[in-house]
């Protein structure tokens, strides 16, 4: 007679919101609105930063009867003389003489170094864990950031070798929490918690452009030298807590309960390996999967660059918004963004857990309304000028409302058919994507050298393009399936429990039952090791499934491994 044929069979809750899988995705939260703010502080900064030729509008203000022969500014708008007059004020604490082929230069300078370390940054993640990776990556890009007003004064050309420095160690980032994903993300929690996670970006958006204009108006050194110092603390702050709270796999976590870290591993098809494997390049890189995720995450990146970098300024040229304005409105779109990668996360699971889509449906069905819905909403702001420019702010922000959705899309495909090398494809598909960060910053000011709204509905047509070229192929080529070269053959697969964002009990029909029974502590005197004891699972398997003691304390260790291909040997 087996060990669960002698005790009663209960369930097991397992924590939710307050648990530790959640606990990493709110740090990482924090961890890549840090991530964000350092990356796209310059492009806020830039426009405070950087001259302007002064312009006489006493003068302008006469020019009612305009004729061919007479000589206005670049790109200037005499409709929009009033909103012409207030933008002219954003440079009024400037220091540098850039021309538009060096500010764009620097604002691309990032991606120079972030397109190299990416499929690295991966490897070293699943290689030594992505906890150790994506601390460095922080805290190196942080103090790195807080030499950006003194090389700025210094020389254009270390200012340019400075944020290629910051983009080599940033790139670590995604590929290192993705890799950590791959071993802490349950199957039908996936969605939500690397929605919420990656959120911390879209939220790092909006907090430096609704705070980099007032900072500019106001702030010390300058005001725009206190966008650099501000957010380079933040990142050095968090990387703290970082170590603190967080641990590279639930069989490593010093605080995680019992319940939680088997239902995490024995939910995970690949969760019983916590041992370095060697990555099957061959088979990734002729893999169907990984080219849709690739294509989609090009055509992403390509949209985000263009309005990431460049939003501020179309805000300044175009729509004539003040800077202390700027700032605010150039982070509503963001705001949308934020909210919509949330809730497509939780409502892309609830469809899965459901069963109302496969993975694969829902990963296409967002990933379609997400790069449709964005294309046409930024081919409508090509067409307003100053004039309409509360109609060019929704647009904007109703296309980043769309962008959101791709959180539930292309964002977690990786994890979802190769959990095992989740890190690995993050970095080959992002190294693509990063390209974009290098070029549409300079095809924008290629396309915009006179800064007028129809140039300006040309960056839009491109993005719009992208994202059509981006649809198709997803839609042809992605899937939610575990991919054969991504199993682990001396693993057990095993079905997910779902389980939303709150305690509930863990229970799946592919099971007898799920986790017999956890018990009390003993009753012995203070002198005597306290001990707990996980009963054991029938997995409907022929085999008998074994238990040991697991002694109480909160460093216990799990430790998978099959005996045979039907029996599953658990240690905690």
């Amino acid at each position: 007679m087996g060990v669960k044929d002698k005790l009663p069979i209960n369930d097991v809750r397992v924590p939710g919101c307050c648990s530790q899988r959640w606990i990493l995705a709110y740090v990482g939260f924090f961890g890549f609105a840090v991530f964000n703010s350092l990356r796209v502080n310059l492009s806020v900064a830039v426009v405070c930063m950087v001259k302007t030729p002064k312009i006489d509008f006493d003068a302008i203000k006469g020019l009612k009867n305009y004729t061919n022969g007479t000589v206005l500014p670049k790109g200037f708008d005499l409709n929009c003389i009033k909103e012409e007059e207030e933008a002219s004020h954003s440079s009024d604490r400037a220091e540098l003489e850039w021309d538009v082929a060096t500010k764009e230069l620097i604002l691309a300078s990032f991606y120079y170094g972030y397109i190299i370390t990416q499929i690295p940054g991966g490897w070293l993640a699943h290689r030594f864990g992505g906890k150790r990776v994506l601390f460095i990556s922080i805290f190196a890009s942080s103090v790195l950031t807080l030499l950006v007003p003194l090389c700025s004064r210094t020389s254009v050309y270390l200012l340019f070798a400075l944020r290629v420095c910051i983009g080599l160690f940033s790139a670590m980032t995604f590929p290192a929490m993705h890799d950590m994903w791959g071993q802490w993300a349950p199957p039908l929690e996936r969605s939500k918690l690397t929605a919420l996670c990656y959120a911390g970006a879209t939220f790092g958006n909006v907090l430096t452009f609704s705070t980099s204009g007032v900072l500019c108006a106001y702030g010390f050194d300058s005001g725009w030298g206190s966008i650099f110092y501000i957010t380079g603390s933040l990142g050095i702050i968090w990387t703290g807590l970082w170590l603190l709270f967080v641990a590279n796999n639930p069989a490593s976590h010093p605080r995680i309960t019992a319940a939680e870290k088997f239902y995490i591993i024995d939910s995970i098809s690949h969760g019983k390996k916590n041992t370095y494997t060697i990555v099957p390049w061959l088979s990734i890189i002729k893999s169907p999967c990984l080219f849709a995720c690739l294509t989609a995450h090009v055509c992403n990146n390509w949209t985000n660059a263009t309005l990431l970098t460049n939003i501020p300024t179309f805000m300044k040229d175009v729509l004539h918004f003040d800077i202390k304005s700027n700032g605010v409105l150039s982070a509503v779109p963001y705001i949308c963004q934020f909210l919509s990668g949330i809730l497509s996360g939780q409502f892309a699971d609830f469809l899965r857990s459901r069963k109302y889509l496969s993975t694969t449906a829902t990963r296409k069905t967002f990933q379609t309304c997400s790069f449709m819905g964005a294309a046409t909403c930024l081919i409508g702001t090509g067409f307003c000028a100053c004039d309409h420019r509360t109609l060019a702010v929704i647009l904007l922000s109703l296309a980043m409302t769309f962008m959101g959705l791709g959180r539930a899309g292309y964002m977690v495909n990786h994890v979802d058919f190769a959990p095992a090398y989740a890190g690995v494809l993050f970095g080959i598909t992002n190294t693509s994507a990063a390209l974009t960060g290098m070029t549409a910053p300079l095809l924008v000011g290629y396309l915009t050298p006179n800064a007028s709204a129809s140039e300006w509905r040309n960056v839009f047509y491109v993005c719009a393009g992208f994202d059509v070229v981006g649809t198709i192929i997803f839609a042809v080529f992605a899937s939610g399936e575990l991919q054969e070269w991504a199993k682990l053959t001396d693993n057990v697969k095993l079905e997910a429990h779902s389980n939303d964002c709150c305690d509930e009990n863990v229970t799946e029909p592919n099971y007898a039952r799920a986790i017999n029974n956890i018990s009390k502590e003993a009753d012995t005197s203070s002198s005597e090791r306290k001990h707990k004891y996980i009963e054991s699972v029938d997995y409907g398997q022929s085999g008998s499934v074994k238990s040991e003691q697991l002694s109480d304390g909160g460093n216990s260790h799990v430790n998978y491994g099959c005996e045979d291909d039907n029996t599953l040997h658990c240690r905690l």
